[in-house]
């Protein structure tokens, strides 16, 4: 059996099992059996990580922290949870193939997963036009015409990459302002290849093998448009992978994993949650990261305290 057992391969999920091994834990990292890394996987320039003046690539940051956390013991495993048991004094996590991990604690940190539309149109094109992922498909879209559709950070990103290659990008809002921060925004509205459709809700995506449009329906008066693109980029949000404990650890309102104030503590004892799996608000990778260190180190402190047990029961009687 082991000490510890980390689910998710984020900024939270590195993090935590760099300072979980360098305390002598040698924790189990489930990372995927498809990508490694999580959303950073699909972000191009990330500016704002503390030590890197001049920015680093997604990618390049999630390579280097899990080469950090295997150069201090982190054993990475690239497979995926299907199934948890957090109850009692050991944690199980299934794997696909069937194997069962068995640790004393276990740390949580899945982040989230892109959020749908939900219109017609959207599954049945969905890599064939449809996407979440301007770094992974953008260079399909050369010289065409894409829309992006959301008014967040990640919306203005994907868009302002996105003009790298296509000729027009239309970015589709359903309000009359972003929420994307000041920089976000003063980038996008500064790029000759972005034009902005206001108060604007997609119903469904058009085409048949590939994209052809978007039907939009217009929120102040109810008229409905097509519009022409080829492409299709979704960037509304994001919702926590909470799926593996649902019924088993309390959530919050917000459908984050509840955790006891500033700590990384779950409702089960043994059991910490990392990361936007339990932030509905800052999602960035810097506090994903602060989140994974201490939740590491919340784990340590029970681990520790596990292991004083025995003996202060034995001292005791």
């Amino acid at each position: 059996m082991h000490q510890l057992i980390i689910i998710g391969s984020g900024p939270a999920g590195f993090t935590a099992a760099i300072y979980a091994a360098r305390a002598g834990l040698e924790p189990q990292l489930v990372a995927s059996s498809v990508q490694v890394g999580g959303e950073l996987m699909n972000t191009t320039d990330v500016e704002n990580f503390p030590g890197f003046p001049e920015g680093i690539q997604g990618p390049d940051l999630m390579t280097k922290m899990q080469e950090q956390a295997e150069r201090f013991g982190t054993t990475v495993i690239y497979d995926d949870v299907t199934e948890l048991e957090l109850s009692g004094p050991v944690k199980r996590a299934t794997l696909s193939d069937g194997t069962v991990l068995e640790a004393q604690a276990l740390i949580y940190a899945t982040g989230s997963a892109y959020r749908k539309l939900d219109v017609p149109g959207e599954e049945k094109l969905t890599g064939h036009g449809v996407s979440w992922c301007a770094t992974c498909d953008g260079f399909f879209f050369r010289e065409r015409a894409i829309a992006v559709v959301g008014g967040g950070d990640s919306a203005m990103e994907e868009a302002t990459f996105l003009t790298r290659f296509a000729d027009k990008v239309y970015v589709i809002h359903r309000r009359d302002s972003l929420r994307a921060s000041k920089i976000m925004q003063d980038r996008a509205f500064a790029n000759d290849k972005i034009e902005f459709i206001w108060n604007a809700e997609v119903t469904e995506i058009l085409g048949d093998a590939e994209v052809s449009g978007v039907r939009l329906l217009d929120t102040v008066d109810g008229s409905e448009r097509d519009l022409s693109v080829e492409g299709v980029f979704i960037a509304i949000g994001n919702d926590p992978r909470t799926h593996l404990v649902h019924g088993q650890l309390d959530l919050t309102d917000e459908g984050t994993i509840w955790v006891d104030g500033r700590s990384s503590r779950t409702s089960i004892e043994g059991v910490f949650a990392a990361g936007d799996v339990i932030d509905p608000h800052y999602r960035q990778a810097v506090t994903a990261a602060g989140s994974g260190t201490a939740a590491a180190l919340d784990a340590e402190h029970f681990l520790a305290a596990a292991a004083d047990a025995p003996a202060l029961a034995t001292a005791a009687d």
